[in-house]
């Protein structure tokens, strides 16, 4: 099983080791500092460099209970065993980390089941089981940024599977469930004791204070089907 470091969000670099590759050809590593395409965030890029070599990492994926490194095509590449040196790009990651920490918040001021989502460096969307458009767009956007003006704290705990499940209200997607079947569940909080706004199962990666993610606006609120509805939302620095 594959160290997962990137459970440090801030921390950009890590040595590791190759330990294999996939039928892909993309290399398994003993620990990641990249996050694994998963829960509708793209997995990371950046490099890889070992004594006497470098090669750009385009994607990052899961290979079972393991963590593959996707290299760009005719890059020079590690053998197994090698000892490797790994460096995210920050400004792609932290994107990720802003936009993430905003829809769970937008999930906050929408508070209906969810139903799909995607993230981006710039933007993120989330769909709702909102059978009728909300009437004032711009109310969505003036709460969602007092959020966010709070700079409250923004932690992660952890539920056993067992507890989870005595907790269903704590599982905000209808579509995408938690995984489950390794004892225990990452949780993030949002805010803390009476001020907490958030708590719920998430693998992703997050800023440590909603302050910063910045300013944001919300989009286009696009009809997905009768009972969803799709709405975007932006950083807006």
């Amino acid at each position: 099983m594959t160290e997962l470091v990137y459970r440090d969000a801030y921390l950009q670099t890590t040595d590791a080791r190759v330990i294999g590759e996939t039928d892909d050809g993309a290399l398994l590593v003993n620990r990641t500092v990249f996050y694994p395409t998963s829960g509708g965030q793209p997995g990371d890029t950046g490099a890889i460099t070992w004594p006497g070599g470098t090669a750009e990492v385009v994607n990052t994926v899961k290979a079972e209970d393991q963590v593959a490194l996707v290299l760009a095509e005719g890059a020079e590449r590690p053998q197994e065993g090698d000892q490797i040196s790994q460096q995210i790009d920050w400004g792609r990651r932290f994107g990720h980390m802003r936009v993430h920490t905003a829809l769970h918040l937008l999930s906050v001021v929408i508070p209906l089941p969810v139903t799909g989502g995607s993230i981006s460096t710039e933007k993120g969307r989330l769909d709702f089981n909102m059978p009728e458009a909300p009437e004032d767009k711009e109310e969505i956007a003036r709460a969602l940024n007092a959020l966010i003006a709070s700079d409250m704290p923004v932690t992660d705990d952890w539920i056993t599977d067992a507890e989870l499940e005595e907790r269903p209200e704590l599982v905000k997607t209808m579509s995408v469930k938690p995984p489950v079947g390794q004892g225990r569940v990452r949780l993030v909080r949002i805010g803390e004791g009476d001020a907490q706004v958030d708590l719920q199962p998430c693998g992703g990666t997050h800023v440590a204070r909603t302050s910063e993610i910045g300013r944001v606006r919300i989009g286009k609120i696009e009809k997905k089907g009768r009972q969803n509805r799709r709405v975007y939302l932006h950083l807006d620095e």
